[in-house]
């Protein structure tokens, strides 16, 4: 008997009419106009409504050669549920408007044998929004193909646990057939998310705002976990998937396939031009075999 979590954010974050939703994702593949490489097994994308950032998500899932991969390991950070741990999902298949994702309950068990995980009941599931943007995209760009998903709820983890969950998830990097999607978004500035750093060099708000994301960008570029932590403790920047984000870089670092993290698009909600204002910002990269 399948355990359906339900595509609980179309009809509001995105469209839940299917015709519309295929060509929206579609209009957005082509207009980024990457060519898809096998070389890509991972991306970070972000994870706001499609309105917002769909346009800057189609520059990480267009670059995805789907011909190889049989399996998706979502990472997505936990916004209303507290855990110090990584929780896994109990349902059985994850629907979507033009199709549903099948979950491997054999890499579920795999991973609950560590005894180092949660299990999130649906409701938890359903309300969490941080991986159910990214599977319309998955959804599309896997049509056709026979792929499962792996979803991991990466809860506010310590430094040691963000290193320990990088090892153990290791050796699923090396089996080709895997692929990984990070969901984060970037800065949130102004009074509404508490977080209001600017550095008045760069000019404009707007500008001291992505030169922050881009200082984040560039030190998650060079793979290194420790950096992007020591980053985060001098800046505070408000990236919601700093915990999915530092898993990954430790999953790369304890990995003997080498990868390499390359952003390929930044964009902001809106620019902040005085204190008033408020922003997200989103950022699109692939993890590429760096052969």
């Amino acid at each position: 008997m399948d355990k359906i979590r339900r595509a609980s954010h179309a009809g509001s974050w995105y469209t839940d009419n299917p015709k519309k939703l295929a060509e929206e994702l579609d209009g957005w593949i082509r207009a980024a106009g990457l060519p898809k490489s096998s070389d890509v097994r991972g991306v970070i994308a972000p994870h706001a409504g499609y309105s917002y950032s769909g346009r800057a998500a189609a520059y990480a899932f267009g670059n995805i050669d789907p011909t190889n991969i049989s399996r998706v390991f979502l990472l997505g950070p936990s916004h209303h549920y507290y855990t110090p741990k990584c929780a896994l999902s109990t349902a059985t298949v994850y629907k979507t408007p033009i199709g549903d994702l099948p979950i491997d309950l054999e890499v579920i068990e795999e991973l609950k044998a560590t005894g180092k995980f949660e299990l999130m009941d649906l409701r938890v599931d359903e309300a969490e929004h941080s991986m159910e943007m990214h599977l319309p995209y998955l959804a599309k760009v896997f049509e056709g193909y026979p792929v499962k998903v792996v979803p991991i709820l990466v809860g506010a983890l310590s430094a040691e646990n963000e290193a320990m969950y990088g090892k153990l998830l290791a050796k699923y990097v090396d089996d080709p057939h895997n692929f990984f999607s990070v969901s984060s978004d970037f800065c949130h500035w102004g009074s509404r998310f508490n977080y209001m750093h600017y550095d008045k060099k760069h000019g404009a708000i707007h500008k001291s705002i992505e030169a922050l994301d881009k200082m984040g960008m560039d030190i998650i570029e060079t793979g290194d976990p420790d950096a992007f932590k020591q980053y985060l403790l001098e800046y505070d920047n408000t990236i919601c998937g700093r915990h999915p984000i530092s898993v990954f870089l430790h999953m790369l670092r304890n990995s003997s396939t080498k990868i390499k993290i390359k952003f390929l698009r930044y964009e902001q909600s809106s620019q902040c031009r005085t204190m008033r204002d408020s922003s997200v910002s989103y950022a699109s990269a692939a993890a590429k075999v760096d052969g």
